[in-house]
């Protein structure tokens, strides 16, 4: 991700299929940066989209759109926001780019249009005008007057959505497999033609049948597009892909038409090969890309598409996109729940697991909030919706998934440097072995009489000229920047699926890498480690009172309270199949306790202190388990009736079950694990013991955690971790170097977090954890391929012991490799208690 001070009001979204790798990114925001009045851009390689936020007062869209195709890419949609409005038109017989121009030449003549973009997959038109300019309808009848039906128009932005660029994404994989075809066909032709003419009988007029069948492999629609992609590259000094393979293809052919004039070696045959390699790479990558960013693909199709709500007093089908906050839905069992809401009637167990991984369903009753795109397994619901459109959680999982796959990794800085260089270096390489070999055969001949020995297709006796053609060319089509490009984006594409369907949620590729060097997990306490709501927990009775008869008095009183710590009283009496009765002159005397009459007895309750002001007798026999209580963190509440002490009921904000194993785990990654809770010293401690903490910082206000990070940053470097759930937390989670946000908690914890755990379960941490090592092994290891392969191929292809043809299937290979590499992390295992292994 590039990012500059941003201080604009307009913000444009390309989406540019062939922007396949971050060396194309690289190039596309090169092009821009260059653009007075681009201020901030960003690059989405896993969802082909470009975002660049300038200032309509210096630029128009188009000029951003011109910059991104002077670079060599086409621009299959582009939109803005904040500058203008736009109109979506739907033309199903336009499917042809000589129709799309049509289209655009029709709108072009209107006044007031300002940008035009076609999608012939999907038949759209997007049109962008100004706010004096033409109306929908006005624009629907200059594409009629074209010869082209207008199926639908919308004052819709095109964009606005999260993923709808996916039909463009298909559209691409279609239109490269349709190349692969229309140049595959007559390059095997041409391969079925060679064998027979070279080694057993040659063939009247092969070289004009050749040049034939490859000219629309090699110039028309098979190449054309590369050398388009080629020629807008080189005006707009930038360097592409395309540039190698132009180089590596129009010359041959060429070169190869000298052989109706003089006697030499055909080069056609090579020529069309390595275009149609290069094609059929280009379909392969897009393939492979498109499992590895499945992961948003897979979110897409998880919701609902209609929705059954009750309106007028009927129930009404209606599509997703008519909901509105408050609309009451129906859901039915079976049924998806088609947004994020509130159940207000009904019972049921709904399946969550697409948004939290886990599999067993989770009961929903009146009050619960639901889920988008989760199942009502079994009772029937109605739920008022809360979000809807881009607000919903499915929404912003979406986004956040995006987020990751476009952002960056520090690593990649590396690989940057050397892809940025790399195609002016590699034209110059190419250039020095073809004068190279022309001067100096004799002295390399040596090397190619060795490399014949293994080597089929080195041929130590072909004239000079060949031998420096094919060298040069050679070195053109293996020298591959896409493996280096695509090593830390298919890594983070994958990883961040991954973490999605197991509900961790990781905001950015920096995050990815900074995670795998924490030293030190800082845990907030109330929300976190435990569940952030007081239940009964242990029962002490003075003698001749039994634990029934404790509970009963205390459950009794305490249900006319509406104190926390009253209601955990009567929800644990109620587990222990204990039910309150009567209660008659009930009292509160604020913090200090309760008092009221149960069947006659005066039953009081509250601290010590009031009881002995009331002068309650027998508490010296119950300091004991008071003392032992209160030293275990509980709050101890004593309870006497008729003036004698009966016993005491203890509450506590309990340890989640997942917590121990949590922190266990987080030891066995090497952590030093520190709470930090605004409780007491004494209950920090009794917590920290129940769970394995390591260090313990009680009494910290709100304000202070940021402070306690800093303090813990200075002792152990730039390498805390903090976990929240709270908004007091979200200051902390912001200083920490990785944020780590419970789902459960507030939203401005989850805006403030780099990893999300919708879950809400500590073990997530871990599991995050051994995935951001997992996926920053995978950057490394792709790394390191792509550059060893670039640093041994190109001096083999130099000194002639490669044909061009086995270099540009290796150049394939590289790519695939990468991308076959990073798809292995969908193996990783994501174990609490072990480390992750991958295959």
């Amino acid at each position: 991700m590039s990012t500059e001070s941003k201080s604009t009001n307009a913000l444009a979204k390309l989406t540019v299929p062939g922007m396949g790798s971050d060396h194309c990114a690289g190039i596309v925001k090169t092009s821009l940066k260059r653009l007075d009045g681009v201020d901030e851009i960003t690059t989405n390689i896993a969802a082909h989209r470009v975002e660049a936020h300038y200032d309509p007062g210096k630029l128009e869209l188009s000029d951003i759109r011109t910059a991104v195709e002077k670079a060599g890419y086409d621009v299959a949609s582009a939109i803005s926001s904040g500058a203008g409005k736009g109109v979506q038109l739907i033309v199903p017989g336009m499917g042809s780019d000589h129709c799309a121009g049509i289209v655009r030449e029709s709108l072009q003549r209107l006044d007031g249009v300002t940008q035009i973009s076609t999608s012939i997959a999907s038949h759209k038109v997007h049109v962008e005008v100004a706010e004096s300019g033409p109306t929908a309808d006005q624009l629907r009848q200059a594409v009629e007057k074209a010869g082209y039906d207008v199926a639908q128009v919308s004052s819709e932005a095109e964009d606005d959505d999260v993923g709808k660029d996916a039909d463009i994404e298909d559209a691409y994989l279609r239109q490269a497999l349709k190349r692969l075809w229309i140049a595959g066909v007559p390059t095997t032709l041409i391969m079925l033609l060679m064998i027979p003419h070279m080694f057993w009988q040659p063939i009247p007029g092969y070289l004009a049948i050749i040049a034939v069948l490859a000219f629309p492999v090699v110039f028309l629609y098979g190449g054309a597009a590369t050398h388009k992609s080629t020629w807008r590259s080189l005006t707009n000094r930038t360097f592409n892909m395309d540039v190698l393979i132009s180089m590596g293809s129009a010359p041959p052919y060429l070169i190869g038409l000298a052989g109706f004039f003089v006697t030499m070696t055909s080069f056609i045959e090579m020529a069309a090969t390595i275009m149609t390699f290069h094609l059929l790479g280009r379909y392969l990558e897009a393939k492979a890309k498109g499992r590895a960013s499945q992961a948003i693909r897979k979110l897409l199709t998880l919701g609902a598409k209609t929705a059954r709500v009750e309106r007028d007093g009927e129930e009404q089908e209606v599509p997703i996109k008519e909901l509105q906050p408050g609309d009451i839905m129906v859901i039915r069992p079976g049924d998806k729940v088609p947004t994020d809401g509130e159940v207000v009637e009904g019972e049921s167990h709904l399946d969550e697991s697409i948004a939290t991984g886990e599999s067993v369903p989770v009961y929903k009753a009146p009050g619960d909030t639901v889920i988008g795109a989760t199942i009502n397994k079994e009772g029937r619901l109605r739920v008022k919706a809360t979000k809807v459109g881009g607000d919903t959680f499915l929404s912003q999982v979406i986004k956040l998934v995006e987020q990751a796959q476009g952002s960056r990794v520090p690593i990649q800085e590396f690989a940057d440097r050397m892809t940025g260089r790399f195609v002016p270096v590699v034209l110059l390489i190419a250039l020095a072995s073809f004068v190279i070999w022309l001067v100096a055969a004799d002295s390399l001949q040596p090397i190619l009489v060795w490399g014949a020995g293994f080597l089929p297709w080195v041929d130590p006796t072909a004239s000079t000229p060949v031998l420096a053609i094919l060298a040069a060319i050679a070195v053109l089509v293996i020298a591959c920047p896409c493996a280096l490009g695509l090593a830390t984006p298919t890594a983070l594409m994958v990883g961040s699926g991954i973490g999605a369907e197991r509900g961790i949620l990781i905001r950015s590729g920096e995050a990815i890498q900074t995670f795998k060097d924490v030293k030190v997990m800082v845990l907030d306490k109330t929300g976190t480690i435990t569940r952030g709501e007081p239940k009964l927990t242990e029962v002490a009775v003075a003698e001749g009172v039994t634990e029934q008869q404790l509970l009963q008095w205390a459950a009794t009183v305490e249900n006319a309270s509406e104190h926390p710590i009253a209601r955990a009283i009567v929800e644990g009496a109620g587990e222990r199949s204990v039910k309150p009765g009567e209660v008659t002159e009930f009292r509160s005397t604020g913090a200090r306790g309760v008092s009221g009459k149960v069947d006659g007895a005066l039953v009081l309750i509250g601290n010590r202190k009031l009881l002995a002001e009331e002068g309650v007798s027998g508490l010296d026999a119950l300091d004991k388990d008071l003392e032992d209580l209160e030293g275990r963190g509980r709050t101890a509440v004593l309870v006497a009736a008729d003036g004698k002490a009966c016993g005491i009921v203890a509450v506590a904000d309990t340890i989640k079950e997942e917590s121990v194993a949590a922190i266990r785990g987080m030891h066995e990654l090497g952590l030093h694990v520190v709470m930090i809770t605004g409780d007491n010293e004494r209950a920090a401690r009794a917590v920290a013991s129940e769970v394995g903490i390591d260090e313990v910082r009680a009494g910290v206000l709100p304000e202070g955690k940021v402070d306690a990070i800093r303090e813990l940053q200075k002792k152990h470097g730039d390498h805390v971790a903090m976990v929240g759930d709270g908004i007091n937390d979200a200051p902390a989670l912001k200083q920490a170097n990785v944020g780590i946000a419970i789902g459960a908690g507030a939203d401005v914890a989850i805006e403030a977090a780099d990893v999300t755990l919708v879950r809400g379960e500590l073990t997530g941490v871990v599991e995050a954890m051994h995935l951001s090592r997992a996926t920053f092994g995978k950057i490394v290891q792709n790394l390191i391929w792509a550059s060893a392969y670039n640093v041994a191929a190109i001096p083999i292809a130099a000194i002639g012991l490669l044909h061009p043809m086995i270099g540009v299937i290796a150049m394939t290979v590289s790519s695939l490799s990468v991308i076959g590499n990073s798809l292995l992390l969908k193996r990783v295992k994501l174990n609490v208690s072990n480390q992750p292994e991958t295959e």
